[in-house]
């Protein structure tokens, strides 16, 4: 079995488990009404601020409150749960990155996600999913070793060792925007990247259907911008929801062992009084 098989299933796999009591899909957008509008048919649905961050700091959501959402999911002890969301999976890379950092390793993401299975034809329902609340058994031990904090991050800007991979736009790598151009150009207090920063755009690991480019364009990719499998890598985007998509492509894709997504990227870097930026 290839890593792919163990972190990835097709949309010819989903349509023959649609009723398969063993796998419950899971919905988790950037736009959280497209859920609403139409949605793989017996789907649920995470919002991706609402059920996987706390609230009201900013932080990701315990253990305890991810086994929660586990349950009112109807996960059980033999359910293995699969995401998908639109825009190449952005969030629903966040969400699969989530469940492997608190322990939880029956997920799978859809290669694709919503746009090659809508590409193909695929059938979509606007109808609620009424699921009975489940227990999803005991999680795994946490992997706080796919987790960099500030901390983490400031202690490796200027060493040697560490590649810092900002997975952002060209645009906001080099200083001239603060986010993508349909959100607000705020939150982070200045521009730029962190020192000595590699920009591989996320969305380049994925072809225009959404499914993943293979390992050897993958391996490729990165390797132009410094990474191997011997890397100690720091990834990094705006909130840390598209460097989880760039975190799934270098660890659970290509299994580069030392991978860490930092979550509080460029908001939190960008508005740290005294650290050094580069533009």
């Amino acid at each position: 079995m290839s890593r792919r098989d163990e972190v990835l299933v097709a949309t010819d796999w989903v349509v023959e488990h649609l009723d398969d009591p063993a796998c419950r899909l899971v919905e988790c957008d950037e736009d959280a009404t497209a859920f609403e509008a139409g949605h793989i048919p017996g789907a649920v649905a995470w919002h991706w601020r609402d059920d996987l961050h706390e609230h009201p700091r900013r932080d990701l959501i315990s253990r305890e409150r991810l086994i929660a959402l586990l349950t009112r999911s109807g996960v059980g002890p033999q359910t293995t749960v699969v995401l998908y969301g639109g825009s190449h999976n952005w969030f629903a890379a966040h969400a699969y990155w989530i469940c492997r950092l608190r322990g939880f390793d029956r997920v799978r993401l859809l290669d694709g996600g919503r746009r090659k299975w809508e590409m193909e034809g695929r059938p979509l329902v606007a109808d609620h999913t009424d699921v009975a609340p489940a227990d999803p058994g005991p999680l795994g031990p946490e992997r706080p070793e796919v987790r960099a904090w500030r901390d983490d991050v400031l202690a490796a800007v200027g060493a040697p060792g560490t590649v810092f991979v900002d997975v952002r736009s060209p645009a906001e790598f080099t200083g001239e925007m603060l986010a993508p151009p349909h959100l607000p150009q705020e939150q982070a207090q200045v521009p730029g990247h962190v020192p000595g920063a590699r920009n591989v755009p996320w969305a380049i690991a994925a072809r225009d259907d959404g499914t993943f480019k293979d390992d050897e364009e993958l391996r490729a990719l990165y390797a132009g911008a410094g990474v191997g499998p011997e890397t100690d890598v720091i990834a990094y985007c705006r909130i840390g929801e598209r460097s989880s998509h760039t975190w799934f492509v270098l660890h659970e894709l290509l299994g580069y062992p030392r991978v860490r997504n930092y979550d509080g990227s460029w908001t939190e870097y960008g508005s740290l009084v005294g650290v050094p930026v580069e533009r």
